[in-house]
C-alpha cells in the first residue's frame, strides 16, 4: 500500500507546486499590459485599481485550487486507509 500512498503524495506534490507555477506565469503575463497602461497618465489610477482586483481573483483562484487539492488529498487518504484495513482484515469488517 505505500506505493499508492507514495502515489498520491507524488500527484498532490506536483498538483500543488504546478497551481503555484502556473500563478507566477499568470501574474507575470497580466503584469505587462497593466504595467503599461498605468503609464498613462488619465488612466492610471484606474488601471491600478482594476489590477487590484485582478491580483486578489488570481490569488483567490489559485488559492482554491490548492485547497481543492489537500481535500481530495485527505479524501484519497482516507481510502488508502480504509483499503490498507480491508486488505489487512481480509475483507471482514467492510
Amino acid at each position: 500500500m505505500s506505493k499508492l500512498w507514495s502515489i498520491k503524495e507524488l500527484v498532490q506534490g506536483f498538483i500543488d507546486k504546478g497551481a503555484t507555477t502556473v500563478e507566477e506565469v499568470h501574474r507575470a503575463i497580466a503584469d505587462m499590459p497593466f504595467d503599461n497602461l498605468e503609464k498613462v497618465e488619465p488612466i492610471a489610477a484606474r488601471v491600478k485599481e482594476i489590477r487590484k482586483v485582478h491580483d486578489e481573483t488570481v490569488g483567490n483562484v489559485y488559492d482554491l485550487i490548492r485547497f481543492i487539492n489537500k481535500e481530495v488529498g485527505k479524501l484519497a487518504g482516507e481510502l488508502l486507509d480504509r483499503t490498507d484495513k480491508l486488505k489487512k482484515d481480509g475483507g471482514e469488517n467492510y
